[in-house]
């Protein structure tokens, strides 16, 4: 059985509410595979409201793995379903708003709220133009406004995060077949022009497995590798976006840390909050690291400056207290710090909420490997998060309280 994953979104608050700071928030969770029982829960204020929203909203079932989901604007969201091998949208609401059917293996979404881009490891396409087939993986471009997808462009084998800057897509490949497919880890970043889909610039950074989510501020971007779990180590890699559209060199365009990002947040203040887990096969046990980085400084001095180690307060504290740290958001509207406990990944599992300038954080207990994610398109306040769990969700939650800064 597959462990389950859930993808949560806070959604737009009242005037009335943004003076309260209320959190509203969409849980996505994949239940178990090939069972079709994924379900969205809607969570506000530390309460599970309902476990099954879209189905009291549209009277059927979600489908079967849903796995992440980002806001595209102010009146739709999208979900990716992957054991259906489609991409669902839903209203605010929670109304289904029609679907695209799609290859297996979508990855990450980035929108700029007329079209959708999808990174996928899948090897082919139906597209507006008919068929495509890629040896690597692609990047698919959707037309909001009639759900087909337009078009789509090979980038590297297994492509995971895709950012948007100054319209062109940066998408980070990863290469995580290489071990059952022949070819190499990937270390690339290919830039795509999205009017035209073409793949314009591909950067190197000689960092191996380019994987998860990028956390973006600004110019900037924060990418992590795993390494190859064996000699290579696991580092992070902080990309000036900048730098590459001005055409330098793929050395000047980026700084690479010794330590991982595996997830990272973008705080309000610009800095990133990294939570680093690296694997060895040779040791066989992980490793846990956490940094607050200064991309803006980071590149003024170099490399020489910009990166402390920690956290904000006690968080780094209560993510060392934590059984298996797993997911770190930061709220860019509230300032809200979100981590997760995946616990033993099969037993229910914790998301921690601290606020801003309080004296305590809540911890709200959920069922199986917690996880947070990326932003929404704001309408109002608005974020994402992402929360991995099956969807035995608890009614009443269990809240404890926790030091916080």
């Amino acid at each position: 059985m597959k462990l389950k994953t859930a993808i949560l979104a806070l959604l737009s608050l009242s005037a009335a509410a943004q003076l309260r700071a209320d959190e509203k928030i969409i849980l996505i969770n994949e239940g178990s595979w090939q069972v079709d029982n994924g379900q969205i829960t809607y969570f506000e204020n530390g309460t599970v409201v309902t476990n099954e929203w879209f189905r009291e909203v549209n009277k059927t079932k979600l489908g079967d793995t849903p796995s992440d989901i980002i806001q595209i604007n102010d009146t739709l969201l999208v979900i990716s379903v992957d054991g259906a091998d489609l991409i669902q949208y839903i209203t605010p609401e929670c109304k289904a708003a029609g679907v695209t059917e799609f290859a297996p293996a979508k990855r990450k979404f980035v929108s700029d709220g007329k079209y959708l881009y999808v990174s996928t490891y899948a090897h082919e396409c139906v597209t507006a133009g008919g068929k495509k087939e890629f040896t690597k993986g692609f990047v698919a471009k959707v037309d909001v406004a009639t759900l087909k997808i337009l078009s789509a462009v090979e980038v590297g084998y297994e492509p995971e995060g895709i950012a948007l800057y100054k319209n062109r897509l940066f998408v980070a490949n990863s290469g995580g077949y290489s071990f059952q497919e022949q070819h190499d880890y990937e270390t690339t970043v290919s830039v795509i022009n999205p009017d035209d889909m073409t793949v314009i610039r591909t950067v190197d950074t000689g960092q191996p497995n380019l994987y998860g989510k990028i956390a973006q501020s600004g110019q900037y971007m924060c990418i992590s590798s795993p390494g190859d779990y064996y000699e290579i180590p696991a580092a992070s890699v902080i990309l000036d976006c900048d730098a590459v559209l001005d055409g330098k060199a793929d050395s000047e365009c980026f700084i690479k840390l010794d330590f991982p990002a595996t997830n990272s947040a973008t705080a309000t203040d610009g800095s990133f909050y990294t939570v680093g887990s690296s694997y060895s096969y040779i040791t066989g046990g992980f490793e846990y690291v956490f940094h607050t980085i200064d991309p803006s400084r980071l590149f003024a001095t170099g490399g020489s400056e910009g990166v402390s180690e920690g956290l904000p307060g006690t968080v780094a504290d209560d993510f060392k207290a934590m059984t298996a740290p797993n997911a770190l958001y930061v709220n860019p509207y509230t300032g809200y710090i979100y981590g997760a406990d995946a616990g033993d990944f099969v037993d229910a599992g914790y998301m921690y909420q601290c606020r801003p300038k309080a004296v305590s954080s809540a911890s709200t207990r959920f069922t199986s490997i917690p996880r947070i994610s990326s932003p929404c398109r704001p309408t109002g306040i608005s974020v994402q998060s992402t929360l991995s769990s099956s969807p035995k969700i608890p009614t009443t939650p269990t809240i404890t309280f926790r030091g916080c800064p």
